[in-house]
């Protein structure tokens, strides 16, 4: 996991940061909101990369030779220089990604050009492939360090590295509490610390301390980790958000005594940083004799409101300690000052002992009596709390974030970023050798990204399979870097990550659309073994049906389906083959069409064509006719088939059970459900008074997102278990069963009665929402649907009964960008026909998709 969560070690290195520094341009001091105070110098670095040309990424970078570039390096001075081959084109996102650091390079005086290399240049910067992975850090012309181009995974991560080399003084790294205990003991009675915590090396907050660090290193002394044990030491469980403390080291003379600790509560930005570093170098206490409405503060300026303890003679003894406890308690939050009642010429009640002041202009002051410091601490950070949410939500309205990957994902790979993974498991495919590995044998491609969270995630669970496969199987598990092969991926048809694609000689490669996860892929691998298999005789076909014949494979696949034919139901067996041979992976299929057919026909009561279905939990055997029945109708019913009765939802599930189109009776359960109320609703469904809505459970131990539906309903966690209807369809209604009474099977059914005349009033209306991925990529919804939304588009030939993974030529799974790019169908719900139903509403909401 190191190309995401990637650590830097800073090594000593003989220069002077600070000697070297030259003045900040214009453009950073604004942006940072320069004050006089600020002493900003700047080391000048050459950042040199080499990369595979590509020239639509790089139009505003400046063209240069070898021999020309390195003739303007000037010592001290910074530079970025992109060396690039213009016969191999293959890194077109990691060019895009260093495009958009040509300006915040720029603005940190580092210069940028594209240097062209020729096939006769004898730089070893247009020499070995290997090194055109690499990035190299210059300052002048001496090379100061390397990293692998995949940490560099995009602009932040290219500005922050940068910086990070460049400040080696100024930032030090640390992994145990002994480091920081260390650097706090030697910075008491002489210098202020800044503390910092960030998941990775190169995220946004990464940048967001390092461009801090470049203003303020000169000041304080930057510490950064990003060890999560280190982070819960010193007090702070939330390792999932990046987090800074400021240490007050300098007024602490006593070498026994801990530095006092202030947590920055707002995200890491560059701008809050310095916002925050403004508020620990004002006045920790103020008095002021003037009118509360007229004094002007820093805090005001950064938009920090000022809370006024008033104070008399008698007691300013008492008061002055009162307000410097204040103070403590909320520095960074808002300034206190102490407000003298005896010099003021401006009446303030009697009965007033705070005067709070908002930043914003023209808000008349307020006079507060509070009785203890924790309810002023409260009534500030409330008020302080609305402003920044209401700021939030301003800003998620006017410009919504559309490169923010999933957070829990990104968590994920975090948080396994030491797992030890054994790749060797894998064979790693280049250029060079995919097209000789796949034709030699049979092969499971997966095409990542390794700067791409998914990916690494992904890859992680891709290893677990190979682990699983490990001596059992004849596939070969593969992997390609399209960071590092992106030609490869292009000619391969990957355009996104990750893909897991099938590979057999003389078939067209198939490509995997069910979850990321172990097990869903190795379900896929071991089920692809019928397109239907051809059973021979009643015998084999008993076998089949009980389980025997492929009982390795039942933990994967709880039904078997085995279709009766006549010899000459020539027409029925295509469908049906056809059919068989688009499920495989996901179901086990065969075919029994001897001579002797009818002996299992008039066994299980199935007229010819018929589908059996061996549900081998319930051990139970059913059969459906099939006269008239295509293909693409074959699927369907083998598919509405393989549904429970009553399920339990789970995420990956409930995409499969929305597409019934039908109201959801849910069962909320904290654990395993009353065997009573489940037979009360298997009683209804067998009696057909279910059939217009889908009934499931959902446990809220396997599945915990259920309680923050519940208090979308609810607002508070009702008690449980609890009974819900939730209509998707016409209206977003919600209904719920009367908690004072039990749920059986008449009270069930009377009240479901009740809902049908229109008796029942809802909870609540869901609102009209869609369901959209941050980026097209990463639309798992459409992946989780995949699987569901089969269509047949052309038959294969029939295949022979093999245990090991077989092919075909279906070209319907080839490119799964085309699942990704449709309306996400899984939550396209249609109204519901059923006029007398949740009438209430109907009207005035058309919901396409919405949330359960």
């Amino acid at each position: 996991m190191q190309r995401i969560a990637w650590k830097y070690y800073p090594r000593q290195q003989d220069h002077n940061t600070e000697q070297n520094r030259e003045k900040s341009p214009a453009s950073v001091q604004l942006q940072l909101m320069m004050s006089s105070s600020f002493n900003i110098f700047r080391v000048g670095i050459s950042f040199v990369i080499m990369c595979i040309f590509y020239k639509s990424a790089v139009d505003s970078l400046s063209e240069l030779s070898p021999q020309k570039y390195f003739s303007t390096l000037q010592p001290g001075k910074a530079s970025l220089a992109y060396f690039c081959q213009a016969d191999s084109p293959r890194t077109s996102i990691f060019l895009e990604e260093l495009n958009e650091a040509v300006t915040p390079l720029q603005d940190y005086g580092i210069s940028v050009a594209k240097v062209n290399c020729v096939k006769e240049e004898t730089s070893r910067y247009c020499g070995k492939e290997k090194d055109l992975m690499k990035a190299y850090l210059f300052r002048g012309n001496i090379l100061l360090r390397e990293f692998p181009t995949d940490v560099l995974f995009d602009v932040n991560a290219i500005v922050a590295h940068v910086l990070f080399a460049l400040l080696f003084n100024e930032v030090k790294y640390i992994t145990t509490l002994e480091d920081l205990q260390n650097i706090e003991n030697a910075l008491k009675g002489k210098a202020n610390i800044a503390f910092a915590y960030v998941r990775a090396i190169g995220t946004p907050e990464h940048r967001a301390v390092m461009e801090a660090a470049f203003v303020y290193g000169t000041t304080y002394q930057f510490v950064l980790t990003t060890e999560t044990a280190l982070l819960e030491s010193i007090g702070n469980e939330d390792i999932e958000n990046a987090h800074l403390y400021f240490f007050h080291c300098k007024q602490v003379l006593d070498l026994t005594l801990q530095c006092r600790r202030t947590l920055m509560e707002q995200p890491l930005t560059t701008l809050n940083i310095h916002q925050f570093i403004k508020t620990m170098e004002a006045p920790l206490l103020t008095e002021v004799t003037e009118d509360p409405q007229q004094v002007s503060t820093i805090h005001l300026q950064l938009g920090l409101p000022l809370v006024f303890i008033v104070s008399q003679q008698a007691t300013y003894e008492a008061d002055r300690r009162t307000a410097e406890w204040v103070a403590w308690r909320l520095l960074g939050k808002a300034g206190v000052l102490l407000l003298l009642r005896d010099s003021l010429e401006v009446d303030i009640p009697q009965h007033a002992n705070v005067v709070f002041r908002r930043a914003e202009e023209g808000v008349p002051v307020e006079f507060l009596v509070l009785d203890d410091i924790d309810s002023l601490i409260s009534h500030v950070e409330s008020n302080v709390h609305v402003e920044e949410i209401q700021e939030d939500e301003d800003e998620d309205t006017k410009s919504p974030n559309m490169d923010v990957q999933d957070d829990e994902v990104a968590e994920t790979v975090y948080r396994d970023r030491k797992r030890p993974l054994p790749l060797e498991l894998t064979v790693e495919l280049t250029e060079e050798t995919f097209n000789t590995t796949v034709v030699a044998s049979d092969s499971i491609v997966l095409f990542y990204a390794g700067w791409q969270a998914v990916s690494m995630a992904f890859l992680q669970s891709y290893i677990d399979l190979a682990i699983k496969l490990k001596g059992t199987s004849t596939m070969l598990l593969t992997r390609v870097n399209c960071a590092d092969w992106s030609d490869l991926c292009t000619k391969q048809n990957v355009t996104e990550f990750p893909v897991v694609k099938m590979y057999k000689e003389g078939k067209n490669p198939v490509s995997y659309a069910g979850m990321l996860g172990t097990e869903d892929l190795l379900k896929f691998i071991q089920l692809r073994i019928s397109c239907p298999v051809n059973i021979t005789s009643v015998q084999e076909a008993e076998e089949y049906l009980s389980g025997e014949l492929y009982k390795d494979l039942i933990s994967y696949s709880s039904v078997s389906v085995l279709g009766l034919f006549s010899p000459n139901m020539t027409t029925a067996k295509e469908d049906f083959t056809e059919a068989g041979n688009y499920l495989k992976g996901y179901v086990i299929t065969g075919i029994y069409s001897e001579e002797d057919v009818l002996i299992l026909s008039d066994k299980y009561a199935a007229t010819l064509p018929a589908l059996l279905l061996s549900r081998h939990k319930e051990g139970k055997i059913e059969s459906i006719p099939l006269a008239n029945s295509h293909a693409q109708d074959i699927i369907q019913i083998i598919t509405n088939a393989l549904l429970e009765t009553f399920p339990e939802i789970t995420v990956e599930n409930l995409p499969i059970y929305l597409r019934l189109q039908k109201p959801l009776l849910i069962l909320f359960s904290d654990g395993s459900i009353n065997p009573q109320y489940k037979k009360a609703i298997l009683m209804l469904v067998k009696e057909k008074h279910l059939d217009s809505l889908t009934p499931c459970w959902l446990n809220l131990k396997n599945t915990p997102v259920g309680r923050g539906i519940l208090q979308s309903y609810f607002d508070t966690m009702p008690p449980l278990p609890l009974l819900v209807v939730v209509n998707l369809h016409s209206g977003g209604q919600v209904f719920a069963f009367p908690s004072d009474q039990p749920i059986t099977e008449q009270n069930l059914l009377l009240w479901l009665k009740k809902l049908e005349a229109g008796l029942e009033n809802h909870i609540t209306i869901l609102p009209a929402q869609e369901w959209k991925p941050p980026l097209p990529a990463y639309d798992f919804l459409s992946m989780m649907d995949a699987a569901a939304s089969q269509h047949p588009t052309r038959k294969d030939p029939e295949c022979t009964k093999e245990t090991d993974v077989q092919e075909n030529d279906k070209k319907q799974h080839e490119d799964k960008s085309a699942i990704i790019k449709e309306p996400i169908e899984t939550l396209r719900i249609k109204h519901w026909n059923r006029s007398n139903w949740f009438k209430e509403g109907e009207k005035s909401f058309r919901h396409d998709n919405k949330e359960l």
